[in-house]
């Protein structure tokens, strides 16, 4: 399974299992971009994210815990 900027919820929960002692809540966007880039299954254009992509995979990262 390949994941795109497209797919929060999905990169929110391999997150909570990477990073399952980290508050998203205190997640530096710059740090949750790299994070994001970083997990084996993304396979996006790392260029086509923004400000409005992130905060929807802090916001599921928060809903999932």
């Amino acid at each position: 399974m390949s994941l795109q900027w497209i797919d929060s919820r999905d990169i929110a929960i391999e997150l909570i299992e990477l990073y399952p002692e980290v508050d998203p809540t205190q997640v530096r966007f710059t740090d949750l971009r790299e994070w994001i880039i970083a997990l084996d299954e993304f396979e996006d254009d790392i260029d086509h994210c923004n400000e409005k992509i992130l905060e929807a995979v802090q916001m599921c990262w928060i809903e999932e815990q």
